[in-house]
């Protein structure tokens, strides 16, 4: 029982009086019968204040959380009395989480129901746990404070982000994916699918004019194409030692497994046959290109498996045997880190091969702590060494994006937080354009 500001200042005043009991003695008894009353006061506020039975606390979250995401967790409590109380929560999270707010205050009328939210933000994959929930409340005299701890340890598994595959499907039936930072993909005329039939505008190309449907409607109409569909795309992923520095406290590895995951949601809902393999000094996954959404769930249990190893990537083994497995053309979008080492030039001779039948896109992530180290103004040994390492790491950076291009393979070197949106902007312009 710990008594409110209001518990001890009522309290105190019995102080002054039992002091005056110095010259008036008389005053001296009524001063402790005063802190008698106030203890009996106390002792009646807690016993009104009930203990932790009287409430029902529940937590309700995704089954699965999202990996980089503000995940929503809600709280409930219900007052089993009829009398309203002041409440503070505090929930466990996993210590792993960054938790945002997650002491909760509020006050629950009598015979109803208190809601509650705060948010989760986890940096790694894997299963973690919650703890209990602990409730603090006021009794009604507003004298005590009461506590409690509720049960509620439970398992939670954090997955690549679901989030934004959810609000994708949101913004899509509703024709609102700009807000996503989406740009539209079917470019109608540049395809060789079907689509529709409509009047004939002075930009058209004559050769789309549909004679036999121009005769019967004595009016030129021309035929709409759109992109075609059941393409191959394949998502390379390094798994090697340095997909694990992090960026924002994230691993770079993690944030590439996010592009990957929404990446297969659009792909697969646009049509195409969508796969994946991962590597680091040899092939450790590979999944064959495949349509519809069975493909995207099989994905996502690897996906939510995938362990980084400590060791440098080999390029030549890894590509060579996606070369051997994957032989129809397909978009190959290979996540890898460029901070330096010799496996670099096997990178840049293995693309240039997959170039000649597929179409190779290398992506990585910028490093902002790099780029502030080398433009820092040095203040000691430390820093002038800081500086100059980052200046080496980004020319070689620059130098095997260059070797890339020179060799016809596209590139994308963005920064973290832009990555999902900006490979799928690529993809879904790549498919526009016809070029996959």
């Amino acid at each position: 029982m710990l008594p409110t500001l209001r518990g001890v200042l009522i309290l105190l005043l019995a102080a002054p009086i039992i002091a005056l009991g110095a010259w008036l003695p008389a005053l001296e008894w009524i001063g402790w019968i005063y802190t008698l009353a106030v203890g009996l006061l106390l002792a009646l506020d807690w016993r009104l204040a009930g203990g932790i039975n009287r409430f029902e606390i529940s937590r309700q979250h995704d089954s699965r959380l999202s990996l980089g995401a503000d995940n929503p967790i809600r709280v409930a409590v219900r007052n089993r009395q009829r009398i309203p109380a002041k409440i503070w929560l505090r929930d466990e999270p996993p210590e792993a989480f960054q938790a945002e707010n997650f002491i909760l205050s509020g006050e629950v009328a009598g015979r109803s129901v208190w809601q509650g939210l705060y948010h989760l933000h986890p940096l790694r994959r894997g299963d973690y746990a919650f703890g209990d929930l602990n409730l603090r409340w006021i009794g009604p005299l507003g004298l005590v404070i009461r506590q409690g701890r509720l049960p509620a340890s439970a398992p939670v598994k954090v997955y690549p982000n679901l989030l934004d595959v959810r609000r994708y499907d949101l913004l899509l039936r509703r024709n609102r994916l700009q807000e996503m930072g989406l740009r539209h993909s079917r470019m109608f005329g540049e395809g060789t699918e079907f689509e529709r039939l409509r009047e004939y505008l002075p930009d058209d190309d004559f050769r789309h004019i549909d004679w036999k449907a121009t005769a019967r409607r004595n009016r030129p109409v021309t035929i709409e194409y759109q992109t075609e569909r059941s393409q191959n795309i394949m998502a390379v992923l390094d798994i090697g030692r340095m997909m694990q520095s992090p960026v924002a406290r994230m691993a770079k590895l993690d944030y590439s497994i996010n592009a990957v995951l929404l990446l297969a949601y659009v792909a697969t809902g646009k049509g195409d046959r969508v796969g994946m393999m991962t590597f680091a000094d040899q092939v450790k996954h590979f999944i064959s290109p495949r349509q519809g959404r069975g493909q995207f769930y099989r994905m996502l249990e690897l996906l939510y498996a995938v362990e980084p190893q400590p060791i440098e990537p080999d390029y030549h083994r890894a590509l060579a045997y996606l070369a051997l497995k994957q032989r129809k053309r397909a978009l190959m979008i290979i996540f890898t880190d460029l901070s330096g080492g010799l496996s670099l030039n096997n990178l840049v001779g293995q693309v240039a091969q997959l170039a000649r039948n597929h179409l190779p896109l290398v992506v990585t992530i910028s490093d902002p702590d790099v780029h502030t180290a080398a433009q820092q103004r040095p203040q000691n040994t430390l820093a002038v060494y800081q500086r100059a390492a980052a200046s080496q790491l980004l020319d070689e950076r620059r130098v095997t994006l260059e070797n890339l291009r020179r060799h016809g393979v596209m590139t994308l070197d963005v920064p973290a937080n832009q990555l999902t949106i900006t490979v799928i902007n690529r993809y879904l312009e790549l498919k526009g354009k016809t070029l996959l």
